[in-house]
């Protein structure tokens, strides 16, 4: 199955290098995807943008695809769901929830000079950052890229009822399906909360697997795909 993968905030395909040749071994065909504003140069990308990037991958690819998106990216994948609900096969979302309509994109962090600058490693001290090494946090700073204003504060749109039938896998990372059950129990996230199909993976991680875990990542994704 093709496997589309969205990283999240600051980070473009390279994201994923580690992640692709484990999951080509197991027999997938992934597509790293590097975002308009996340690895092109263009500060003026916006959110309608990079979903018209997405759809036009979801579009080229022979069958129907599995979109992954990790963190805010959990976002933009289920809005590829919403775009082209007759097309997506399943969305997996790692370590992330979907914006619901008319909320902002991923409105986080101060904004500098039109785009919104990766803010350093205080604000992920704890569970998402437990498990990145110096080294790992060196290159994953050095490769930041800022976010483009027009994505991060970028309205939401859903307008397909339709992307509540697309199965959902919910890879959970630094908190366990528990959590993310009571969560979405709670209120959180009204999305999920409405999909007619949800399924849960716990990964023992920090926010980013593709880093520490890949093979284990890359396990649960496969195995999301084979059973679409």
């Amino acid at each position: 199955m093709d496997i589309l993968l969205i990283a999240g905030l600051w980070l473009d395909g390279s994201a994923w290098d580690d992640v692709v040749p484990e999951l080509t071994a197991l027999g997938h065909r992934p597509v790293a995807l590097t975002l308009p504003g996340q690895g092109d140069g263009d500060r003026a990308a916006t959110l309608d943008d990079q979903l018209a990037a997405v759809a036009d991958a979801v579009d080229a690819a022979p069958g129907r695809p599995l979109v992954v998106g990790h963190s805010a990216a959990a976002g933009l994948a289920w809005l590829a769901a919403d775009a082209r609900p007759e097309k997506v096969a399943k969305v997996a979302l790692v370590g992330g929830f979907p914006a619901a309509d008319g909320s902002a994109y991923a409105d986080l962090f101060p904004i500098e000079d039109g785009v919104m600058p990766f803010p350093g490693w205080d604000p992920f001290e704890g569970p998402d950052a437990a498990d990145l090494d110096e080294e790992a946090r060196r290159r994953l700073a050095a490769a930041a890229v800022p976010v483009p204003e027009g994505v991060a504060r970028g309205t939401v749109r859903l307008r397909d009822e339709r992307r509540f039938d697309v199965p959902v896998l919910l890879v959970c990372p630094e908190f366990t399906p528990a959590q993310a059950k009571q969560w979405i129990a709670g209120g959180e996230s009204p999305e999920l909360a409405r999909a007619r199909d949800l399924a849960y993976a716990d990964l023992d991680s920090g926010h980013w697997p593709m880093t520490t875990r890949p093979r284990a990542l890359a396990r649960v994704l496969a195995e999301a795909a084979t059973h679409g």
